[in-house]
């Protein structure tokens, strides 16, 4: 049985971004665990994902407040999903679950929690648009004929034996990584693990990596093969990664932060600044990069220790919560006898 794990909402350039809703449509049966406290959704989530992973193949849903929690679970197989009540606003057709009986909301520690989210997004849109001015040097040096060359090669190649599927493709939006009280993470190596083909795609802002990623999206959709598209989580509207499992292959944007170098067989490098930019580029604008690297790098960081002021938060509200093994137990035996039923 597989188990592959990514994030559905994260926090981001432009705020905090939600794609839950594309990776539960039509499934039959959605369950909402809804309490104040992350620790014990995240608990109950475990348990869930331990009983099932082991007849089914399991997507675990990471959380933006942290490696230590979870958003949820979804069991495609069975057409089933437990979801945490924080991401669950786009949802329709759910099932609550209040599990047991919480205390009053901590409205003091959500609204230090919102404050700091909301600080944390400035900083990152700052950042964002700053880090907008790099592209602004490569674009101009940029040979724009090379770049569709090169994509169109590439294309050709991973769609030469594939057979088009006769039915509409169909998209699902998710993060591979995102900006978290713990630092910026990415689960990029576990979404490559089973699969044959794998392109780490080099480069500097504005090159073409995400121009490139979305004509392999708009290829693989027009053969009707259903994607799990990337998005970057510093600018949602630019794409991080695009994957295929129908045809065992993605491709993404192997730069800082989430900057990777093949390991496996069948991981290969495609650098779009030696295959498009003007040689030289790098070293005849060294000064005018190193200075919107250094400020845009320092707005990230102020960013993350926002986000690490509400995660502390987060975890004052756990602290009031804490369960013991039986009472876990208990809450999961209650929760699958409710999802057996229904």
């Amino acid at each position: 049985m597989k188990k592959i794990g990514y994030y559905a909402a994260g926090h981001t350039g432009k705020g905090f971004v939600n794609y839950l809703h594309t990776n539960c449509e039509g499934l039959k049966k959605i369950y909402v665990l809804k309490h104040p406290s992350y620790q014990v959704k995240t608990g109950i989530l475990q348990r869930l994902i331990s009983h099932f992973e082991q007849n089914n193949d399991v997507e675990v849903l990471y959380s933006s407040y942290g490696v230590k929690y979870l958003d949820g679970c979804i069991v495609r197989g069975r057409s089933i999903a437990f979801i945490d009540d924080t991401i669950a606003d786009r949802l329709e057709n759910v099932e609550m679950i209040e599990i047991g009986h919480p205390n009053a909301t901590d409205y003091a520690s959500n609204e230090q929690i919102g404050l700091h989210l909301q600080a944390a997004y400035d900083y990152f849109s700052r950042g964002l648009k700053i880090h907008d001015k790099l592209e602004d040097i490569f674009v101009h040096e940029m040979n724009f004929d090379k770049a569709d060359e090169v994509a169109t090669t590439f294309i050709e190649r991973i769609l030469q034996n594939a057979v088009r599927q006769g039915k509409n493709s169909y998209t699902y939006h998710r993060l591979f990584g995102t900006n978290t009280p713990d630092g910026a993470v990415n689960k990029v190596r576990e979404l490559l693990n089973d699969l044959q083909y794998s392109c780490f795609i080099k480069g500097r802002a504005g090159t073409g990596k995400s121009t490139f990623m979305k004509k392999v999206l708009a290829a693989c959709k027009e053969y009707g093969y259903d994607v799990e598209l990337y998005h970057c989580s510093f600018d949602p509207e630019s794409v991080d990664m695009v994957l295929v499992r129908d045809l065992n292959f993605c491709i993404f944007d192997s730069t800082d932060p989430h900057e990777l170098y093949p390991q496996l067989a069948g991981e290969e490098i495609i650098d779009m600044y030696k295959e498009t930019v003007a040689p030289g580029t790098d070293e005849k604008y060294e000064k005018e990069i190193a200075a919107v690297n250094g400020e845009y790098k320092s707005y990230m960081k102020r960013g993350l220790q926002e986000l690490e002021k509400a995660g502390k938060w987060v975890t004052r509200i756990d602290e009031r919560y804490l369960l013991s093994e039986t009472e876990y137990e208990k809450l999961f035996d209650g929760i699958i006898s409710q999802a057996e039923k229904s």
